[in-house]
């Protein structure tokens, strides 16, 4: 994480990149909509759709990993280096930022960092902004190096809820149980998942301390070892925020299963549960 003071003096320094993760999941105009209206100056543009997803085949989820070449080369396109120092920010509690977060060390990039407390954070503090469509950097150097985070495919989910191993499901409970499901066609959990909804990771759009969170992930891993829990959500973007609350609380190690809900379902072999319990 990092905060609004330690990121104001950077917002000129061609070695820092923040990249702005704003984005609706009802309307995909928004997020750069608001990027034009208002953005940290300097800050690109991410768009959560394209630019951090991949293709989908109707079977992949509605969020699938980029290519991690092609990924790269976006970062290149917005003047990412090998030693530069990324962050990220949205308007929504860390939820879309998180995912630039996941995915840049999924490409082996140390340097990244979320800004606590977003955009409203930003603007709070009497901090500059400007409009427009965004910095236009020279192009970067930016090579993939080996993932520093782990990424859990279904057949790995499927083994892991025989086995026991502790699922997280990053949803909002309603979701989690079953009772609404407002984006994919099919509403429950998987069988074996435990809910800890993105959102109590945050108190008043801010991260909770460390020690906190310590305690609170400790609690739902039930005496497992952290290391071995896995996340998902719906698609995988807002399960990335619960894999940083545990870097966040020092507990780094657990895995995304990066298609999520929205995949597991495309596959009638997959199992389904509703209800409160896993």
């Amino acid at each position: 994480m990092i905060t609004v003071e330690q990121l104001a003096p950077h917002i000129a320094d061609a070695a820092w990149c923040v990249v702005d993760c704003r984005h609706d999941l009802a309307d995909f105009a928004a997020g750069v909509a608001a990027f034009k209206d208002a953005h940290v100056p300097g800050a690109v543009f991410a768009r959560i759709e394209d630019d951090l997803s991949g293709a989908k085949s109707g079977r992949n989820g509605r969020h699938p990993l980029p290519a991690r070449d092609c990924l790269a080369g976006t970062f290149r396109r917005w003047g990412i280096n090998d030693d530069s120092q990324i962050v990220a920010y949205d308007a929504h509690g860390g939820s879309y930022a998180a995912r630039l977060w996941w995915l840049a060390r999924w490409l082996g990039h140390e340097r990244v960092a979320v800004l606590d407390g977003g955009w409203q954070a930003w603007r709070a503090g009497a901090n500059p902004s400007e409009s427009g469509s965004g910095a236009q950097r020279a192009p970067g150097q930016f090579s993939v190096r080996a993932p520093l985070v782990a990424v859990a495919a279904a057949n790995d989910v499927q083994a892991a809820a025989q086995n026991g191993r502790a699922l997280i499901d990053a949803r909002a409970p309603a979701r989690y149980r079953g009772e609404t499901e407002p984006i994919d066609p099919v509403a429950g959990h998987i069988p074996g998942a435990r809910n800890r909804f993105w959102q109590d990771n945050l108190i008043d759009g801010r991260f909770k301390s460390a020690r906190q969170l310590c305690a609170e992930f400790t609690a739902l891993a039930a005496g497992d070892d952290p290391a071995a829990l896995v996340h998902y959500c719906g698609s995988g973007v807002t399960a990335a925020h619960n894999v940083l609350a545990m870097y966040v609380a020092a507990m780094p190690g657990s895995a995304l299963y990066a298609g999520s809900w929205s995949e597991w379902i495309a596959d009638p072999a997959h199992g389904v549960r509703t209800g409160a319990s896993a």
